[in-house]
């Protein structure tokens, strides 16, 4: 079954690259609402929903197949639109799949991409020992996701430390935000794309040629860490945690065009 995507053209005609836009686990198209009708004034943006999520809640993916089956059916996605040009901007599992399509996946000759820009995205784990505990968390998660109701499962999900920078009436809105999604599809889609069963993707983005930007919140601090030690180009944003598109919206979309001015 296709993903649900949406496609925003620019008034003017445009030959700028298509900016792809991938959300985070629980999260939808909505999430960038913020920040893709700025950029669409200048770029045409296609926004996607990840399998089990949005409108694409009843794709289903094989658990041993996740990065796989979700890169092919986003690249189902970009065939349907008139472009082969293309930037990828991925929040956390987005920002996953989006690397991992860079890095892993045999594009079509008549698809280019052109630039990434990730935002709060783990490169991988490099021993099995990492590996091992984090597939346990993420099955104990998916148990949860998909026996519990999702508001109880959720209030938790977001006392984790990554969250931190939340207070209490941001982790309020979140949990009613994502109330919305299916216990059983966030579940399976912790099983099948998590971060275990990820290669370390890193070694492949830096023997890439394409320009790429990493960006997370000041008080993100684990994955300033990463940032800091992947010797890629990143930004912090000022006044923002592991979400920052969504805690600092203009500051986020400001770093966003200016790393888009170098196909202008």
């Amino acid at each position: 079954m296709p993903l649900y995507s949406k496609l925003n053209i620019p008034k003017e005609n445009t030959t700028q690259s298509c900016v792809v836009f991938l959300h985070g686990l629980l999260g939808s198209t909505q999430d960038w609402d913020q920040i893709a009708p700025v950029i669409a004034q200048s770029h045409p943006v296609l926004l996607i929903d990840l399998p089990g999520h949005g409108r694409s809640q009843s794709t289903v993916l094989d658990e041993f197949l996740g990065f796989e089956q979700t890169c092919q059916l986003i690249v189902e996605s970009l065939l349907q639109t008139p472009y082969q040009s293309f930037v990828f901007v991925g929040y956390s599992l987005g920002g996953r799949v989006a690397m991992y399509l860079s890095s892993h996946f045999e594009l079509p000759s008549s698809i280019s991409l052109c630039g990434l820009c990730i935002e709060g995205g783990n490169f991988g784990l490099r021993s099995e020992q990492d590996k091992q505990t984090r597939l346990n968390n993420d099955i104990q998660w998916a148990e949860r996701f998909e026996q519990q109701p999702i508001a109880d499962v959720l209030d938790t999900w977001y006392q984790q430390k990554v969250f931190s920078s939340l207070n209490p009436e941001q982790r309020q809105v979140l949990v009613t935000k994502r109330s919305d999604n299916l216990g059983h599809s966030i579940g399976m889609m912790l099983r099948s794309t998590s971060l275990a069963k990820q290669p370390y993707l890193l070694d492949a983005l830096h023997r890439s040629t394409i320009p790429m930007l990493y960006i997370c919140g000041e008080a993100d601090n684990k994955f300033q860490h990463l940032a800091e030690q992947s010797q890629l180009t990143y930004q912090i944003i000022a006044q923002a945690g592991h979400n920052a598109h969504v805690e600092q919206p203009e500051r986020f979309t400001h770093v966003l065009n200016t790393f888009l001015q170098q196909w202008k």
